[in-house]
């Protein structure tokens, strides 16, 4: 006797499979699905012809004057100027702030005689010291990656400031009560709880970075993809532009997620919120 599968029963094993897919991946299909519903609508309405493409462009064109820069050598030459100022500007934020921020937290002294010059650098818009910094260094990388420290040590060493200042009280107050160093305390207690505010500060540092490499360039520069950005503005190619400000949205991302990745080795320090 051949029995026969009932379609109506056949279809719920595939539709819970479907089901617990979009469950697992709910982050990627609801934000992969967004992204792709607005580059069609994008690309339609730059394809649609209400606007002039000078303005709008398109997804497809963007690519295009993507491909044909990925063949030219000034693309990478300014790609790899403004790799280097971000690179050396940022990596020495990093180092100087944590260090000190950590020092400023512990040390009350050190913060009465440093936080004149940290909150007035916080308060003052770095971008407006770009002058004087362009008059002392000229218009060459390094007057780039001064703007690009500036503008991210202040963030980090705040946050890592803050992390310290955070630190538990009673659990303190414990560890001395056992005779426990100083030395004991700061890397028992004091620093992973300052972990997560670190790494707060460098993601929140690295977008001030890349905001650094970008008015940097726009302001005086003769190499870099801010340069290529403004000369590509002063020529209406709004296809390299929409290209350029993609490069800088996609090393954001990656500069993020690299972070991430790292902050997850620090996990075990992380106090369960449950």
């Amino acid at each position: 006797m051949v029995t026969v599968a009932d379609p109506a029963t056949s279809t719920i094993p595939r539709r819970s499979l479907l089901a617990r897919l979009c469950r697992d991946h709910e982050q990627l299909v609801i934000g992969g699905g967004t992204l792709v519903a607005f580059l069609l609508a994008w690309e339609a309405f730059g394809e649609s012809g209400l606007v002039d493409p000078l303005f709008i462009s398109s997804p497809t064109r963007v690519a295009q004057a993507g491909f044909a820069l990925l063949h030219d050598r000034d693309f990478w030459n300014d790609l790899g100027v403004s790799g280097r100022e971000f690179i050396l500007g940022y990596g020495a934020a990093v180092a100087l702030a944590v260090p000190l921020g950590l020092a400023i937290g512990l040390s009350r002294r050190l913060q009465y005689m440093l936080s004149p010059f940290v909150d007035t650098l916080n308060a003052v818009p770095r971008v407006t010291l770009l002058p004087l910094i362009i008059l002392w260094l000229g218009i060459g990388i390094w007057s780039k990656v001064v703007v690009v420290f500036l503008g991210a040590v202040i963030p980090i060493m705040i946050n890592t400031q803050s992390g310290v200042k955070t630190s538990e009280a009673r659990f303190i107050r414990v560890a001395r009560s056992f005779s426990a160093s100083r030395f004991k305390i700061f890397s028992s207690i004091v620093l992973p709880g300052t972990v997560p505010f670190i790494f707060t500060g460098l993601k929140y540092g690295a977008g001030r970075a890349l905001l650094g490499v970008v008015v940097g360039e726009l302001y005086a520069a003769t190499a870099g993809i801010g340069h290529m950005i403004a000369e590509a503005g002063n020529t209406f190619q709004t296809d390299v532009v929409f290209f350029g400000v993609l490069i800088f949205m996609a090393t954001g991302l990656v500069v993020v997620a690299l972070l991430d990745r790292l902050e997850q080795r620090f996990e075990k320090w992380r106090p369960n919120a449950r």
